[in-house]
């Protein structure tokens, strides 16, 4: 009992640390390793690689986690991929209500990055939740597949400026703030916006939001005018069924269309389906939780989720994030 209390003691120690190269890997091993979640007599492999929960660039897993944010490790999958003449196709999956507009845009773009330097296919598989930031990577794929039961759209961008005034105020608490210009300030959450910062953030909404449009019509130009986008793209979200109906997905479906599409797309009759992970213990079957699982309980996850979720623009299901 002892040890157990030192040891505790100096895990609580390291964690206050500033070391990035410490951390505790219980499940897993110290080099991402290839899995094989269907097996196959065929040598060529469909690569899954999950996008999840709230998509942001500065996630920190503590600890407890081997990887870092989505960024680094969808980055990491498709380069790994990319050197993989075996890999024939990729299937992105997704459940994510989305982000930060920056870590979607990155995600978009690495996905087209892979496809024209690999030139092999990848597909989108939706499966609770594909909102927002979500559709915008989705976007980048060769064909969308989402689950009878998936919620996509909220086509569009939010921006996020918590006050915090009247509470400083109750409590005693005044800030002074001295600044090179008026608008040096803008967004401060010690008081409310003024008209001009309202019409000034505005504009760069509006910028985001054409920016988001114009991706999506790169992914399904074919199926969709930008006439027949912005009338549906006003935040709402919607089914499969409708998302179909809206032409915003190609297909309703399960894993097996996926499969199947990826390998009618890369030309293959078979392959095996694979997965790249730093926990090969607990990665088992397709189904097996998440295939980049972390040790951070639901509380854990909620207040990662308040730290990240800070002042400035989003492509974003607001709703379903504060859940």
């Amino acid at each position: 009992m002892r040890k157990i209390i030192v040891l505790a003691a100096v895990v609580m120690l390291l964690s206050f640390s500033c070391s990035p190269h410490f951390h505790l890997d219980f499940l897993g091993q110290e080099k991402m390793q290839e899995v094989v979640l269907i097996d196959s007599p065929a040598k060529e492999k469909v690569l899954i690689i999950d996008i999840s929960g709230f998509l942001s660039s500065t996630f920190d897993p503590g600890i407890l986690g081997r990887e870092g944010d989505v960024l680094s490790r969808v980055f990491s999958r498709l380069q790994r991929a990319s050197s993989d003449d075996l890999v024939k196709g990729v299937i992105i999956r997704l459940d994510t209500p989305g982000g930060e507009v920056t870590a979607s845009d990155i995600l978009f773009h690495e996905i087209l990055r892979y496809k024209k330097r690999s030139g092999r296919p990848v597909i989108a598989l939706m499966m609770g939740i594909a909102a927002s930031g979500g559709y915008y990577v989705a976007s980048a794929c060769d064909h969308i597949i989402a689950h009878p039961s998936t919620i996509t759209g909220s086509i569009g961008v939010i921006s996020i400026f918590p006050n915090v005034e009247d509470l400083f105020a109750k409590i005693g608490i005044k800030v002074n703030v001295i600044k090179s210009g008026t608008m040096k300030d803008s967004g401060s959450s010690f008081r409310d916006l003024s008209d001009e910062e309202r019409s000034l953030f505005q504009d760069m909404v509006d910028e985001f939001y054409l920016k988001f449009l114009e991706a999506v019509l790169q992914g399904r130009g074919e199926s969709l005018s930008m006439e027949e986008l912005k009338e549906i793209a006003d935040g709402r979200v919607y089914t499969a069924q409708q998302a179909l109906e809206k032409k915003l997905v190609d297909e309703i479906g399960y894993f097996r269309n996926a499969y199947d599409k990826t390998l009618a797309s890369a030309g293959i009759a078979s392959a095996k389906v694979i997965a790249y992970t730093y926990y090969p213990k607990t990665t088992t079957n397709i189904y097996a939780s998440t295939l980049q699982p972390s040790p951070l309980d639901e509380d854990e996850g909620l207040e990662i989720l308040a730290r990240s979720l800070k002042s400035g623009f989003y492509y974003l299901w607001l709703p379903q994030t504060l859940q």
